[in-house]
């Protein structure tokens, strides 16, 4: 008893999170103990309700899944474990790292390192290659568990973490040929021929791509872009490559500036490096617009799925660096005005950034249905934004928040995974529980 005291009391001694985060559901007027009982509710909503999409597999692994998709997702496995370190849950840590890195991460090959981004909730993987943000959350949260728990008690996180780092490298690769697709369409098909680029970061620009090979390391997605991520990389991850790390998060800042936009604050799904949209691609066979006929639009410059996590993303470099405080307030204002212009209650999930409806064909589907929603998710999300809003507007978001129910939608559409992590993640801000983990010498 005396030694579990020991360490139980060294365990503590050895962490501290960073200066006290803002409760803003306690400025607002809610009691303390509401906020505890309510952010412990969201918790178990996620990973021990009914609705949960945490499961637990034998007595050392465990999986987030996308339920209505019928996968695990390096999304959600890295968002379990941000989530995890965060609240302190190093059961669920632990489960969640050893199932990504027997499962999805490579452990040879050009891809080394990397994570199949989905795989069946039996391991066997839907895809080879990597979604951009899962390497990015993957590698934080292992930051933040050795900063936390240290590197002796069964997994030497920072070790974990710096073997991501290093594999995400730029290199050289000759892929292997692959079946079916379109040539030269990357991850989307049948790989080009000759030696291709791989990395996680491009090396001109650097900023995030969309997929480390292929096709998608040519662009970006805007909400893969959280600049407060590479801080911490650079004042915890020992890799050498601090000044690297600082200069991606100020590309980031940077490029956030330009892919936003200057009235509403929406930004698209994906864009071009420079924040531009993307271009519709004309694969082979693909029916060419008739003479006089408007092209289709390309849906990824619109505002949807994906870009609900910028105002959040936003946020998080608000609160944890500072670094450009006064633009991400105006940010914070302009994107809030312009939903609540929407209507608090009203707002749909999917728009063009200027504000315009998209039209049907424009409208990405979920879960089997092309239908525009009010989406606890994107509620969740602006709601986070309080945080830097000074406007009096901010409590009517937080309140929408509080109150929203999380449950089926009349068609009978319902969203557990990724309504219910972002709806989590903003209570986790709004709660002043999340927070830059730092060790204590």
């Amino acid at each position: 008893m005396r030694k579990l005291f020991i360490i139980t009391i060294l365990m503590a001694a050895t962490t501290v999170v960073h200066a006290k985060c803002r409760n803003v559901f306690v400025e607002m007027g809610y009691q303390p103990a509401q906020v505890d009982a309510k952010l412990k509710e969201v918790f178990n909503d996620v990973f021990r309700g009914p609705n949960k999409v945490y499961f637990e597999v034998g007595d050392s692994m465990g999986y987030v899944s996308d339920i209505k998709n019928h996968d695990a997702r390096t999304e959600g496995m890295s968002y379990g474990m941000m989530i995890a370190v965060q609240f302190g849950e190093k059961d669920i840590f632990d489960r969640l790292w050893r199932w990504s890195k027997k499962y999805m991460q490579h452990q040879s090959g050009n891809r080394e390192g990397y994570f199949a981004w989905s795989c069946k909730t039996d391991g066997t993987r839907n895809a080879e290659g990597a979604a951009s943000d899962g390497e990015l959350y993957f590698i934080t949260a292992l930051i933040f568990a050795s900063n936390r728990w240290g590197d002796n008690t069964g997994i030497n996180y920072k070790a974990e973490a710096q073997h991501i780092l290093n594999c995400i490298q730029p290199k050289e690769y000759t892929p292997e040929p692959r079946k079916g697709g379109f040539p030269g369409f990357g991850g989307f098909g049948a790989q080009q021929q000759g030696p291709q680029k791989m990395y996680l970061i491009d090396p001109e620009t650097k900023l995030i791509t969309f997929t480390p090979d292929g096709f998608g390391n040519r662009y970006t997605d805007p909400s893969y872009h959280i600049p407060a991520f590479y801080e911490v990389w650079a004042k915890w991850a020992d890799d050498g490559r601090a000044d690297l790390w600082k200069e991606c998060a100020q590309k980031s800042r940077e490029f956030l500036h330009k892919a936003t936009h200057p009235v509403t604050g929406l930004n698209a799904d994906m864009c071009q490096y420079d924040g531009s949209e993307m271009q519709m691609p004309r694969w082979p066979g693909m029916p060419q617009p008739k003479p006089g006929e408007k092209p289709r639009r390309n849906g990824s410059n619109n505002f949807r799925y994906d870009s609900w996590r910028v105002p959040m993303n936003i946020t998080l470099d608000y609160e944890w660096s500072g670094a450009d405080a006064e633009w991400q307030r105006g940010y914070g204002e302009r994107i809030q005005n312009f939903f609540y212009s929407q209507g608090v209650d009203k707002f749909v999930d999917q728009y063009r950034p200027d504000g315009s409806l998209p039209e049907e064909n424009e409208i990405l589907q979920a879960g089997g249905f092309r239908k525009l929603r009010h989406s606890i998710g994107l509620v969740s999300t602006v709601a986070a934004a309080s945080i830097m809003c000074k406007h009096a507007k901010s409590k009517e978001f937080v309140d929408a928040l509080w109150n929203a129910k999380h449950e089926p939608f009349e068609d009978g559409y319902f969203d557990a995974y990724y309504d219910g992590l972002l709806r989590l993640f903003a209570f986790m801000h709004l709660s002043g529980n999340y927070r830059e983990i730092v060790p204590q010498k």
